[in-house]
């Protein structure tokens, strides 16, 4: 694995992969700081840590990761990841419990990816789908009046 990083992490790798909960995610991006202005400013992400390979962040009680591409140079899925053009096509993210107009105006000033704009859907969210720098598209919302 290729490491940027030129200091310690911010915590041993297996203790921080032992802290976290049974189901999580990993997302692997091209650009990690440039990723987390979209999970920071768009999102409204925490941010624990973060360095030029990795990232770990809190979105509404939901812990995940980024991995920058360069530190999969030496797993299978490499030679995918060099492949142009934007990542995730098959998978939506949804979180329930963030304002979807909010994100909408924070992805506008941003600069982001609308999928899809937000409106009252009948599976009963009000939700907007946003794309991240790489593709990654995240459906957030809460619960549509009735």
């Amino acid at each position: 694995m290729t490491m940027k990083r030129t200091s310690d992490a911010w915590m041993p790798a297996a203790e921080y992969g032992r802290s976290l909960p049974k189901f999580s995610v990993n997302l692997l991006v091209r650009d990690v700081p440039r990723s987390l202005r979209f999970y920071n400013e768009v999102l409204g992400a925490r941010v624990h840590y973060s360095d030029a390979d990795f990232a770990a962040l809190n979105l509404e009680g939901i812990e995940f990761m980024l991995h920058s591409d360069h530190t999969y140079d030496h797993h299978p899925l490499y030679e995918r990841l060099k492949a142009p053009g934007e990542r995730g096509t098959g998978a939506e993210l949804r979180l329930m419990g963030i304002d979807p107009d909010a994100v909408q105006a924070r992805a506008e000033a941003a600069g982001a990816t609308i999928i899809q704009r937000v409106a009252d859907f009948p599976h009963g969210w009000r939700d907007v789908i946003v794309a991240d720098p790489d593709g990654y598209s995240w459906a957030v919302g809460i619960e549509a009046q009735k």
